[in-house]
């Protein structure tokens, strides 16, 4: 009775995730036309980044297999596994029942697992892992084979049950396979080095969406722009929403309306600030009539925390801040933080092969229509380099490996990107005469090495008091 119970129930919930998933699409379709970026985008990552669709499909899927594996058995004269219905009906309530713990037991090691990594590494990858398209199949999975199971047990005891029944078995095995997949992959996905690589690959990706223009051919950064000087802006617009962060914006439709008003636009906020109520965010220039602030909210996304969507700084900051737990008194591990900068030493080098925006967006006549505030090189230096010099200046893995960061940069990219960079390196070298008082473990610390403590690149068979009487 419990097993038909709970397939009553699934039944109900189904055609509710139907209704709700058909209403949904209808409502995206209306919603493309009729409204505002902000409010499209949000929908948009309920969609893409919810942990329930991928079950809700699924279990639709389900029941409308139900019938067909019906039409299948009464069709059928295969034989495979000569099952009675009775024996049927019993196998399929054992699996039903057992899928249902097991689905519990899969959130309850994943939950623990990602406790125990976030509180290890950073508060900011807590979610990552829900996102994972093999973690969302793999529930998908599990709801199918409890809903098949389920109507396994519902079918009425004269019918054949051959077909679905052998289908039953093969998907309990695959999901146990599946499961001890998903586990593994989970806890790999979960090491630092695995998450730091993964949001180094994130943080290249909008690196190159946010800046496409790279460096090269003799031309410098900001050479075609000339000066801009706006006068007094006519309209400053306050923030009366409810606080958060600045996710994103919508260029486009800002430079559209900018276009309409024959103005400019000031988007006050950088991407990853934080707003709250009275705070200005919109400046205008030249505009020939008040706008209201809420006409310009619909091009803007706001949220709880910040998101690598168009702030590539975050990619850094998540990096940074696993390199900095790893270096506290509590874990002190800075084999880690050397695993952090080497994600963080591809990302500047990412960074500072491109032209960073100057925060003017022309339109074709060459007009300036929309400003807004990009952290510059210097700015991408600062919080690649400060932090780690302070929290590890100490550790004679962390100093070796930033100066190989730092003079390996300094040699590979432009010229004009070597002044932010040699900055950093005379604080390094200050950092380390402070941090390490004999001289012997200065010297050593003035080697640079791309493993903390892997070797110094010097001459073939050069002995140790050479390489260090060549570093003092």
């Amino acid at each position: 009775m419990l097993i038909t119970d709970l397939y009553q129930v699934s039944i109900a919930a189904s055609l509710g995730a139907i209704v709700l998933l058909l209403g949904g699409s209808v409502l995206l379709s209306i919603l493309r036309v009729r409204t505002a970026w902000s409010t499209r985008k949000r929908l948009r990552n309920i969609f893409r980044w919810s942990l329930w669709i991928v079950p809700a499909v699924t279990a639709i899927a389900a029941f409308l297999s139900a019938p067909v594996l019906r039409a299948v058995d009464r069709s059928s004269t295969i034989t495979l596994l000569h099952y009675t219905a009775e024996g049927a009906h019993a196998l399929a309530g054992i699996v039903a029942a057992a899928m249902i713990s097991f689905i519990v037991l899969f959130f309850s090691v994943l939950m623990l697992t990602v406790q125990i990594a976030s509180s290890a590494l950073s508060p900011r990858i807590i979610t990552r892992p829900f996102r994972s398209p093999i973690l969302k199949g793999s529930l998908g999975l599990f709801v199918f084979t409890l809903i098949a199971s389920m109507a396994l047990v519902v079918r009425p005891a004269s019918e054949p049950v051959e077909i679905t029944t052998t289908v039953v078995i093969l998907l309990t095995i695959t999901s146990t396979c599946v499961f001890l997949y998903v586990v593994e992959q989970v806890t790999k996905q979960l090491r630092p080095v695995s998450v730091m690589a993964d949001v180094s690959a994130e943080g290249i990706r909008v690196i190159r969406g946010v800046y496409p223009i790279l460096l090269g051919h003799g031309v410098r950064e900001h050479e075609d722009h000339s000066e801009i000087t706006l006068e007094a802006p006519s309209q400053t617009l306050l923030y009366n929403g409810e606080p958060g962060v600045l996710l994103s914006f919508d260029l486009q439709a800002l430079l559209t309306l900018a276009a309409r008003e024959n103005c400019s636009i000031e988007l006050v906020p950088q991407v990853g600030d934080f707003l709250s109520a009275s705070d200005p965010v919109f400046r205008l220039y030249g505009a020939s009539k008040q706008i209201e602030v809420k006409e310009l909210l619909r091009s803007v996304a706001l949220g709880r925390e910040r998101t690598l969507e168009q702030d590539p700084a975050f990619a850094f900051r998540m990096i940074i801040d696993i390199a900095a737990k790893a270096l506290s008194p509590a874990i002190n591990d800075p084999t880690t933080a050397v695993l952090a900068i080497d994600q963080i030493h591809i990302l500047l080098h990412e960074v500072g092969l491109r032209r960073l925006d100057d925060g003017f967006v022309r339109d074709q006549t060459r007009t300036v229509r929309i400003v807004c505030h990009t952290p510059n090189w210097e700015d991408f230096v600062g919080l690649a380099t400060t932090e780690l010099r302070q929290f590890g200046g100490s550790s004679i893995q962390v100093v070796r490996r930033m100066k190989a960061m730092l003079e390996n940069l300094i040699s590979t990219l432009p010229a004009e990107r070597s002044a932010a960079l040699n900055e950093a390196l005379t604080l390094l070298r200050v950092t380390v005469e402070r941090g390490f008082p004999l001289p012997e473990d200065r010297a050593r610390a003035e080697i640079p090495d791309f493993q903390g403590l892997g070797g110094h690149r010097g001459a073939p068979g050069a002995s140790l008091s050479q390489d260090l009487g060549s570093a003092a």
